[in-house]
Parts: C-alpha cells; sequence; structure tokens
C-alpha cells in the first residue's frame, strides 16, 4: 500500500531546496550503510562468520569481549537493517510538479 503525501509551499523556487535536501539525506544514508557494512565486516572476520549465522547462533560467552561485543555486533545489525529500509522508501517515493 503506497501512501501519498502532499507538500505545499509558498512558492515554486522552494521546490530545489527540498529536493537538495532529500538527496543529501539519501546520500548520508548510503555513506552510513557502508561504514555499517564495514564494521560488521571487521566482526565476521574477526570471528569467521556472517552476521545472520552470528544473529541465529551465537552467544556473547562465545566472543572473545562477551557481552559489550555482542551488543555492539547486534546493533550494527539492526542499525544496517534500519539505513536500508529507510533509504528503501526515500527510493521509492516519487514527486511530481505542476
Amino acid at each position: 500500500m503506497s501512501i501519498q503525501m502532499v507538500i505545499e509551499l509558498k512558492e515554486k523556487r522552494g521546490v530545489q531546496p527540498i529536493l537538495q535536501a532529500v538527496k543529501t539525506y539519501k546520500s548520508r544514508l548510503r555513506a552510513g550503510i557502508e561504514r555499517t557494512k564495514r564494521h560488521l565486516s571487521q566482526f565476521e572476520q574477526r570471528y569467521g562468520v556472517d552476521t545472520d549465522y552470528f544473529l541465529r547462533e551465537m552467544t556473547a560467552e562465545e566472543l572473545k569481549e562477551g557481552d559489550l561485543e555482542y551488543v555492539e555486533w547486534a546493533g550494527e545489525a539492526q542499525l544496517l537493517k534500519g539505513l536500508e529500509a529507510e533509504l528503501s522508501e526515500l527510493e521509492y517515493a516519487r514527486y511530481q510538479l505542476p
């Protein structure tokens, strides 16, 4: 189900700053996704398992730094899901100018 949103502007020149803000935000989301993937890759290389396996099968006791490292790895995985979902929504967004 899609939702339609209307943004009413006082003048036509207000369109460009809004479009630029969305473009900039999408760029920041992409950078955040890449940074988060690098962090996940470091964990994966350190333990020789991918993040999906880690989330399904591993416990904090299996990690060298215990609870803290478990929370960091799981947190990065959750962050990636959120960033990708947000970017997906913005990539789907369409606009139509009169």
